[in-house]
């Protein structure tokens, strides 16, 4: 993530929301390391089951404190709509 994205992040693990462009939510866990935003825990899984891409965009919002709103784009620049799907309940957010 940006760096400037760092003013907003504390620097032990926080949970987030990944909202996506239909209102589902992810949990994530967002850490700073070396001065950077990492997404940890959930992302790999959230990544798989939206089916990620190496080539693809992905962008972020931030919405409140604890929501950042994904948008994903293919390698062609087009927005990725994903439907809420079934995924581990681990990881589903609650509204």
């Amino acid at each position: 993530m940006p760096l400037d994205f760092t003013k907003y992040f504390a620097a032990g693990p926080m949970e987030f929301k990944l909202r996506n462009n239909i209102g589902c939510s992810w949990k994530v866990t967002v850490k700073l390391m070396n001065g950077r935003v990492t997404l940890d825990q959930g992302w790999a899984t959230y990544a798989a089951v939206h089916q990620i891409k190496i080539g693809y965009m992905v962008t972020f919002k931030l919405l409140t404190p604890d929501t950042l709103k994904v948008i994903i784009f293919d390698d062609d620049g087009i927005e990725v709509v994903n439907k809420c799907g079934k995924h581990d309940k681990a990881f589903a957010a609650k509204e």
